[in-house]
């Protein structure tokens, strides 16, 4: 099966996204933002959500771009995989706040949801309810 152009465009928008997500947080885990200022620390915060607004834009543009048989799958995978991701991130807000539960930052709802995305993609392969 042949990949389209929309496929194409989404799997090198998702790459250079990735790609910038994945080098900040790994220079950040090495340390190299460790003795950051005060500025420096919100943009460091910025830089890293830009990749994640990127990937975002990336599978609307999929959307936008793909059939309408691909855009309603898409959608509904995406609708499911948050839907899912805000119920365990709540959950879990609820656990830490009434249980003591050890705290997990908010910034792990974005690999959370991906992965959730690709659980359920197997499962979702019909626009269907």
């Amino acid at each position: 099966m042949a990949m389209d152009t929309a496929h194409r465009r989404y799997i090198l928008r998702t790459a250079a996204f990735m790609t910038g997500y994945v080098a900040i947080n790994m220079a950040a885990i090495g340390g190299a933002f460790d003795d950051r200022a005060e500025p420096g620390s919100w943009l460091l915060g910025l830089a890293v959500a830009a990749p994640v607004a990127g990937q975002l834009w990336a599978t609307l543009a999929l959307m936008r771009d793909a059939d309408e048989f691909v855009r309603a799958v898409t959608a509904k995978r995406f609708i499911i995989a948050s839907g899912l991701a805000m119920a365990i991130a709540s959950a879990w807000g609820f656990v830490e706040l009434y249980a003591r539960a050890p705290h997990i930052s908010a910034a792990m709802v974005y690999p959370l949801f991906w992965g959730l995305y690709g659980v359920v993609t197997p499962f979702v392969r019909t626009t269907r309810a």
